[in-house]
């Protein structure tokens, strides 16, 4: 199984990114995806989650009416599209898959490498 996560860059304050996390190796489209972000000496930290077939997704509450998740099961791959993005948005950010939503980073299966987001001020 692999999980490959992209899209991670530098951008100012206000401005937008889109990361994607695409999976190979499993059943894809029976596995909730989750995004997890990691700052500097903080610890992994829930996101944004989406479950098997899109029809539910679920945010942090730092990153509501920002971030949108969504899936193309046809791709094997889920988005993360972050808007408004904010200085406290800097962290390495981590796809993961479960076959079922958890907010701990620990009951997760699978995990991508991590992409690298900074928001400058």
């Amino acid at each position: 199984v692999q999980l490959q996560a992209s899209g991670g860059g530098l951008v100012q304050a206000g401005g937008s990114l889109r990361l994607s996390c695409a999976a190979s190796g499993l059943t894809f489209n029976t596995y909730t995806i989750a995004w997890f972000r990691q700052a500097p000496g903080k610890e992994r930290e829930f996101t944004a989650h989406i479950v098997w077939n899109g029809g539910s997704t679920y945010y942090a509450d730092s990153v509501k009416g920002r971030f949108t998740i969504s899936r193309d099961n046809a791709k094997n791959t889920v988005y993360l599209q972050m808007n408004g993005l904010k200085p406290e948005d800097t962290a390495l950010y981590y796809c993961a898959a479960r076959r079922s939503y958890s907010p701990f980073p620990n009951e997760y299966d699978y995990w991508g490498q991590g992409t690298l987001v900074t928001v400058s001020s």
